[in-house]
């Protein structure tokens, strides 16, 4: 839908695709394989998650303050997909406890170590494929409100005011 939004509501529609995009890039990106380079554990892969949950719990503050229904329903769309990366996150961390379950079982050390290591690893894929997926859309978002368009779905969901 496309909307009577000023240049400079366009500007701030912007803004909180641009936010999700770094935060993911920084933290999902070029924090988690800095984590494992570095050899810091399993552990290690909580700072880039914390990081990234704060960014999505400011991104679910803002998307439910009202200013410009053009800007708002671009902190709406963020949020949607932040929750779509949440679900990524919930996959691996499904994933890496049935790594560290099986890891368990194991009567070999060695076989557990290896169970570990390579399971964790797949176990991150989920998360890797839901940022890429909501950062090509968020690249699309980004389009939208410099357009000053509303995702229809959206606009349905949340009326225009009338005014």
């Amino acid at each position: 839908m496309r909307s009577q939004a000023s240049a400079n509501e366009r500007k701030q529609a912007q803004l909180p695709h641009n936010i999700f995009v770094a935060g993911v890039f920084a933290f999902d990106l070029l924090m988690t394989p800095a984590v494992l380079g570095l050899k810091i554990g399993m552990i290690g892969l909580l700072i880039p998650l914390v990081c990234s949950g704060s960014l999505i719990a400011y991104i679910y503050l803002r998307s439910t303050k009202e200013t410009s229904w053009f800007v708002d329903m671009h902190w709406r769309l963020t949020w949607r997909r932040s929750r779509m990366l949440l679900l990524g996150y919930a996959i691996s961390a499904l994933l890496v406890l049935i790594a560290w379950l099986l890891s368990m079982i194991s009567s070999d050390p060695h076989m557990a170590s290896i169970i570990w290591t390579a399971l964790t690893r797949i176990a991150l894929m989920p998360t890797l494929i839901f940022v890429l997926l909501t950062s090509v859309l968020e690249a699309g978002a980004i389009a939208q409100a410099t357009n000053g368009e509303v995702p229809d779905k959206l606009a349905a969901k949340y009326p225009p005011p009338s005014n």
